[in-house]
């Protein structure tokens, strides 16, 4: 079991997956089709005539455990043949090398992503089921920096935590709890804005999806600040919807399933910002999270309600399982009244998303072209992926109402996560500053470095980008 980022003593700790430096520790020799011969021939006698004799073939992920005099001496992995291959298939060892700790003998096709692959494919969420330490480490790589890679590593722990963490322990006072929690390990302020004062400072929005909820659950407003005020402004909005019953109008159980994870948004900016906080990034932070349950009561908003937003605009609802929208409205037109350099959002918004480019490629909208290329650039290197959708403005008129501004969704069923972000982007004073992530959160079934459930998904392409600008 690797130990939970949010339970961690040390903040200056290294990740316990990764170790220093060592000669000592085992190998892992790298291989493909191309380089196996030359790798093998490197070995010595016994342990070439072993791999000979195994009938081992180097397919991309697997593996062979290596023999020695006094047990285990090593281990074969096979990587992609090319390059451009997947750089996170490094992230299966944990889970098939005995324990003990192991070095890269030689070079993958990415050492620094190798490595981040190995811890992300270590974790296990522990919150109720204890899992046995298999006692597996990693000697981190030369020219690798541990404490980005933990910071990094770190960062997506408390995502995964928080998503997978079910609804009864994740409500809105849950997931202020964990802003407060990651607010005091780095010296940062937060307020919150509760139940009813939603209503007296502006926040309609907000307190009008989830004022069904009440009581313990109440609606707020969540809002985190680190940084010098004389920084580059950076606006980090998530949405917190903690559980999504659709409201009165009802998901079907097969999609209420995982809407414990409806607040993957939210748990997305908390991993980011504890990666810029961490890495000391001279910029003035500042994290806004509408935590909300959208749920189903005598108060529930309805249908055809119309509502007014902090901007002005009247919405009317078209559907109440687009509550998600909604409650960013109102939080990004808080955000843009200080008119920050770079606004970033990020939601677990659209099945239209997920049809459109599946579980592992979340899109992403801005008009800004050199920050979209820029954005690009880092999702790649990063292999945190990611795709471009274009805020298509002939789609606009969709959201017209003959009520209302506008109107919560489209009057067709078409062109879902676009029309989505052209809501968004009416509540967006500065578009030009203005990133949109409409993220899934969630990996369904276990990949290399990605274990089943809650995933990070986007947050470290965002920080490597402003890791370059800020650094």
């Amino acid at each position: 079991m690797v130990q939970s980022a949010q339970h961690r003593a040390n903040a200056d700790a290294m990740h316990p997956i990764l170790t220093p430096r060592s000669k000592a520790a085992r190998p892992i020799w790298f291989v493909t089709r191309a380089t196996f011969a030359k790798v093998v021939a490197r070995l010595d006698k016994r342990t070439r005539a072993f791999v000979k004799a195994s009938g081992f073939e180097p397919s991309a992920g697997r593996h062979l455990i290596l023999p020695s005099a006094n047990g285990v001496g090593g281990a074969l992995f096979a990587l992609d043949a090319a390059a451009d291959g997947n750089p996170f298939l490094p992230g299966l060892l944990p889970g098939v090398l005995p324990a003990g700790t192991w070095r890269f003998a030689n070079a993958p096709h990415d050492a620094r992503l190798a490595a981040l692959a190995f811890a992300l494919g270590a974790y296990r969420f522990a919150r109720y089921r204890k899992h046995k330490d298999r006692a597996v480490r990693l000697a981190v790589p030369d020219g690798v920096d541990a404490a980005d890679l933990t910071r990094i590593a770190d960062g997506v722990t408390l995502a995964r935590d928080l998503i997978n963490t079910p609804a009864n322990d994740m409500g809105p006072a849950d997931l202020e709890a964990a802003a407060r929690a990651l607010a005091k390990r780095h010296g940062a302020k937060v307020r919150a804005i509760v139940g009813d004062n939603l209503l007296k400072e502006n926040f309609p929005l907000i307190h009008a999806v989830g004022r069904a909820a009440g009581g313990s659950r109440a609606p707020r407003l969540i809002e985190l600040r680190w940084g010098k005020a004389t920084d580059p402004k950076i606006t980090l909005v998530g949405k917190g919807v903690c559980f999504d019953t659709g409201g009165l109008d009802l998901k079907p159980e097969n999609a209420m399933l995982l809407m414990k994870k409806d607040m993957g948004g939210a748990a997305t900016v908390l991993a980011l910002a504890h990666m810029i906080m961490d890495r000391k990034l001279k910029v003035a932070l500042r994290v806004l999270i509408p935590a909300v349950e959208n749920s189903v009561a005598g108060d529930a908003f309805r249908p055809l309600d119309v509502y007014p937003s902090r901007k002005g605009l009247n919405v009317e609802i078209g559907n109440t399982d687009a509550e998600g929208r909604l409650i960013l409205a109102d939080a990004l037109a808080l955000a843009c009244e200080e008119k920050p350099d770079l606004l970033v959002d990020m939601g677990t918004l659209t099945g239209a998303a997920r049809v459109a480019l599946g579980p592992e490629l979340p899109p992403f909208y801005t008009d800004n072209e050199p920050l979209a290329a820029e954005l690009a650039q880092s999702a790649a290197a990063e292999n945190d992926p990611l795709w471009r959708l274009p805020l298509w403005k002939r789609y606009d008129s969709m959201l017209d109402s003959k009520t209302a501004d506008l109107n919560n969704v489209a009057t067709g069923g078409m062109a879902g996560s676009i029309v989505c972000a052209l809501f968004l982007k009416r509540f967006v004073s500065d578009p030009a500053r203005w990133l949109h992530f409409d993220i899934y959160g969630w990996t369904p079934s276990a990949r290399p470095g990605r274990p089943e459930g809650g995933e990070c998904q986007a947050a470290r392409a965002v920080y490597a980008l402003l890791s370059k600008q800020y650094g």
